[in-house]
C-alpha cells in the first residue's frame, strides 16, 4: 500500500517580484520580499521541497478565460496601457508575463500533490487572481490562479470534486463567477460586506446545475475569530460531508489578518494555523490530504508575514496543532450571515 508524502512543497520564486504596478501601490514587490524576509528565518526556503513554476499558455489561461479576454490582455500590453481596460488593475512592462508565472505555478503545485510528490503546498506569487473572472480582470488581478488551477485538475488529472475555500477580506467574485453554475466545484467565502467589490451575499448560492455550490458569509467590518470559524465549522465542514471534495485549492488571503491597510477584520496568525488545520481536515478525510494554497491579498507588510508563516507552518506540521474544540447542539445549523 502506498504511503502518502508528509511534506510541503513551497513555489517560491523572485521572479514574482517583477510585477510592478506603479509606486506607492499596495499590491508591490515588497511584499514578496517581506515574504522572503520571513520564510528564511522560518527556514521554510532552506527545508521545504521548492517547486519550480511554469509559464501558463494561452491554452492553459482559456481554461477559465475567453479567448476575447486574452486578446483584449494582448492589445492593453501592447499599446503600453498603464491600467487594464476591464478594470482597477495596474500595467507595468512585466505583469503580464508574470501573471502566466503564477497561473503556471499553481498548475505546477496541482501536478505535485497529484503525483504525490508532495502533500500540499504553498504557491506564493504575486499578482493575485481572485477577482478575475473569465472575461474581466479587476481588482490587482489579471488571470485567476486558483479557477485555471482547478479545472487543470480536472483536465488533466480526472479529480472530479474541487473545493475551492477564500478567506480573503475581499470576496472572490472572479472565482464564484467562473464556478456559479458548476456543481463540481464547491466555492466557500469568509470575507467583509460592505467592502469592495461588492459581491458575495449570503443568498449568491450558485444557479442551474450548480444551484447550492456555492457559500457566501459576508461579515461586518471588525469581525475576528468567533464568525469566521462559526462559518467554517457550522457551515463549511456540513457542507463537506455532502460534496466530498477531492481536491482543496485555498485562496489564502492574508489581508483578513488585523492590522491590514486594506481590510478591517482582526484574525490573529493562531486563527489562519486553525484555519488552516480546518481545510487540512477537509482534504485529509476525502482528497487524500491533497491541498494547494495559493496567495491572494495582504497588504500590511509585517501581518503579510507573520501570517503566511504560520499558514505554512500549519501545512508542513510545524505549528502546534489544537486538540479539536467541543461542538454544541446548536452547531448543526451555520450562522446567520451579517451584511
Amino acid at each position: 500500500m502506498a504511503v502518502r508524502p508528509e511534506r510541503t512543497g513551497l513555489v517560491f520564486d523572485h521572479l514574482y517580484r517583477r510585477h510592478e504596478p506603479g509606486p506607492g501601490h499596495p499590491e508591490s514587490p515588497e511584499r514578496y520580499l517581506a515574504l522572503s524576509d520571513a520564510f528564511k528565518r522560518a527556514g521554510f526556503l532552506e527545508t521545504l521541497p521548492r517547486l519550480k513554476p511554469r509559464l501558463a499558455t494561452d491554452d492553459d489561461l482559456h481554461l477559465a478565460h475567453t479567448r476575447p479576454y486574452l486578446a483584449l490582455v494582448a492589445r492593453d500590453v501592447a499599446r503600453k496601457a498603464e491600467v487594464l481596460s476591464t478594470g482597477d488593475t495596474e500595467l507595468g512592462e512585466h505583469t503580464e508575463e508574470t501573471a502566466r508565472w503564477a497561473v503556471g505555478a499553481a498548475m505546477t503545485a496541482v501536478d505535485a500533490v497529484c503525483e504525490d510528490e508532495v502533500r500540499n503546498a504553498f504557491v506564493a506569487v504575486r499578482p493575485p487572481g481572485h477577482h478575475a473572472s473569465a472575461s474581466r480582470g479587476m481588482g490587482f488581478c489579471v488571470y485567476n490562479n486558483v479557477a485555471v488551477a482547478a479545472r487543470y485538475a480536472r483536465k488533466a488529472w480526472g479529480v472530479d470534486r474541487i473545493l475551492i475555500v477564500d478567506w480573503d477580506v475581499h470576496h472572490g467574485n472572479g472565482t464564484q463567477d467562473i464556478f456559479y453554475e458548476d456543481p463540481r466545484v464547491f466555492f466557500f467565502s469568509t470575507h467583509q460586506s460592505p467592502w469592495y467589490p461588492g459581491t458575495g451575499d449570503a443568498s449568491e448560492k450558485g444557479a442551474g446545475a450548480g444551484a447550492g455550490s456555492t457559500m457566501n458569509y459576508p461579515l461586518p467590518a471588525g469581525t475576528g475569530r468567533g464568525p469566521v470559524m462559526e462559518a467554517f465549522r457550522r457551515g463549511l465542514l456540513p457542507a463537506m460531508e455532502k460534496f466530498k471534495p477531492e481536491l482543496v485549492i485555498v485562496s489564502a488571503g492574508f489581508d483578513s489578518r488585523r492590522g491590514d491597510p486594506l481590510g478591517r477584520f482582526t484574525l490573529s496568525d493562531g486563527d489562519f494555523v486553525e484555519l488552516t488545520e480546518i481545510v487540512m481536515e477537509i482534504a485529509d478525510r476525502w482528497g487524500k490530504g491533497r491541498l494547494v494554497s495559493v496567495l491572494e491579498g495582504g497588504y500590511s507588510l509585517s501581518g503579510l508575514a507573520a501570517a503566511a508563516v504560520a499558514h505554512v507552518g500549519a501545512l508542513s506540521g510545524r505549528a502546534a496543532r489544537r486538540p479539536p474544540r467541543k461542538r454544541s447542539a446548536a452547531s448543526a445549523n451555520p450562522p446567520e450571515a451579517t451584511v
